[in-house]
């Protein structure tokens, strides 16, 4: 089902307004109605919009630099994933599509802009006749086990340095399962065995979907990359770090350690 890019698509009941990581939402933190979608395209608040009728919902995409009106208010994605487990789909969705649609502007091979297609959620370049396709990159994260310790690591890149689990992008030609063994060694020295898939998150972050497994220490001495750690360590299972210390609910990283919640 093709994607609209049309204000006057706005006509569905769930409509997703995103600014940078946070969701937009109406005072009662709802999802937007269609006259809240129209009054943020009629201040130029916004960078762009779509509507996806296969789905039911519409996405816009604010400028990251305006100030929220009166009457909406900021919820980061994360918590709103937690909180609202019967629309995330939607919400990160329309977060990784605007984010693809964002970068993804003109052509790579002619450099013409890409249109919305006309049959598919994709993005069509009139001049090659090519479609591309919404991006999904697959990584695995493995919550790792010696008796009744695990494993957990904080990152030295980026601004998210708590600590979780080992995790890392799924590379060519390999599957799933030699992902988990190169990250771990990768990253810690370690060897594991026992490799189970547990369940998967979406995470937009911009477009990556998180394969989640449990491993077993098999052998080897706790050695880090540093250029990618700040640190690893085992843990008693009852004698965690502080919850400010761990990953947010919602996460697959929270998901591992704590468990999924019942559906």
């Amino acid at each position: 089902m093709a994607i609209i890019s049309r204000p006057d698509s706005f006509n569905h009941a769930d409509n997703v307004a995103v600014r940078g990581t946070d969701l937009v939402l109406a005072q009662n933190e709802k999802l937007l109605s269609p006259s809240d979608m129209k009054f943020l395209v009629e201040k130029n608040l916004a960078d762009d919009w779509y509507s996806e009728d296969l789905y039911g919902y519409s996405a816009l995409l604010l400028k990251e630099d305006i100030q929220i009106p009166e009457g909406f208010t900021l919820c980061p994605i994360r918590r709103f994933f937690w909180e609202n487990e019967e629309k995330s789909f939607i919400a990160a969705r329309a977060k990784s599509l605007l984010a693809q649609r964002k970068m993804y502007r003109f052509c790579p091979t002619c450099g013409k802009k890409l249109e919305d297609d006309k049959t598919e959620s994709a993005l069509y370049c009139p001049e090659c006749r090519i479609k591309f396709f919404p991006r999904i990159e697959p990584a695995t994260i493995t919550l790792i086990s010696r008796g009744d310790e695990i494993l957990l690591a904080r990152g030295k890149r980026g601004t998210y340095r708590k600590f979780a689990c080992i995790s890392g992008f799924v590379e060519q030609g390999e599957n799933l399962e030699e992902c988990v063994r190169r990250e771990v060694k990768e990253e810690t020295n370690l060897e594991v065995k026992n490799i189970r898939y547990m369940g998967s998150t979406a995470w937009p972050f911009p477009d990556q979907l998180m394969l989640e497994f449990t491993a077993e220490y098999a052998g080897g001495e706790l050695k880090i990359q540093e250029d990618e750690l700040e640190e690893a360590r085992w843990f008693k299972r009852d004698q965690l770090p502080d919850m400010d210390q761990l990953p947010q609910a919602g996460s697959s990283a929270f998901n591992l350690i704590f468990g999924r919640r019942e559906k």
